[in-house]
């Protein structure tokens, strides 16, 4: 399944009063893992930057200035996004600034079944406390020391991890255990493990072992397959 995480910059805090779109940053998600896909575009807001919004992101309007207008850039956002799931920190925030910018340029909007907001998971799984990006790396021990400023494709990389945690898709550690003859270790704590009456033949032939063994051969001096593998049988004396 695809999906895009989003995020975005702004002069301010409300659309409907003249605040414009800055900076759009998205990670493209394949199965809840990153593609290494992004698409990222600094916007001209054709209007100045309130100091406060500045001291946030640290996008001027000189810098601002040179940058291409919405209506410059929207086709290749929509495509990037296309049809796939949302998912954003607070979203009715950031998509209501990108539906102002398509309103203004008579361009259909993005409907609300496609959002997922990671503010509402993080609410419903961390009640009663601060649930902002930067407490979520911290609860989640996600790295955010180049969060020095906002800014949308940092944050929307950074929300990604979050996200991953936020659902429980993350594969924390791979572990290579043995197991007992008797138990299983499982999710759910020590299980009985199920024997069959007749043990299965063994699909692996000595054709297979014998390349396996010259695989492994040219690994290097210590492969670490050498500690699964039995010893070579010892070849038999001379007539």
């Amino acid at each position: 399944m695809r999906e895009i995480v989003l995020d975005t910059e702004t002069t301010g805090l409300d659309p409907l009063r003249g605040d414009r779109l800055v900076e759009i940053g998205c990670v493209e998600m394949f199965n809840r893992m990153a593609t290494g896909q992004t698409y990222h575009v600094y916007i001209n807001p054709e209007r100045d930057m309130p100091a406060e919004a500045f001291a946030v992101h640290g996008l001027s309007t000189e810098f601002l200035a040179s940058k291409p207008l919405f209506r410059e850039v929207v086709d290749e956002f929509l495509a990037f996004i296309g049809d796939t799931p949302l998912v954003i920190h607070n979203a009715s925030f950031d998509i209501g600034f990108i539906n102002a910018e398509l309103d203004r340029i008579k361009r259909p909007v993005v409907p609300k079944d496609r959002l997922v907001d990671t503010l509402l998971l993080a609410r419903r799984k961390h009640p009663g406390v601060s649930n902002r990006l930067d407490d979520l790396c911290s609860r989640y021990s996600i790295d955010n020391s180049r969060r020095t400023k906002h800014g949308a494709l940092l944050d929307a990389e950074l929300l990604a991890e979050v996200y991953i945690d936020l659902i429980g898709a993350r594969q924390s550690q791979l572990i290579l255990a043995s197991e007992t003859s008797d138990t299983r270790a499982g999710s759910f704590g020590d299980t009985p493990r199920r024997q069959r009456e007749t043990p299965l033949d063994a699909r692996v032939s000595d054709v297979d072992r014998g390349e396996h063994r010259a695989f492994v051969a040219t690994l290097g001096d210590k492969p670490i397959w050498n500690d699964y593998l039995p010893p070579t049988p010892a070849a038999a004396p001379a007539a």
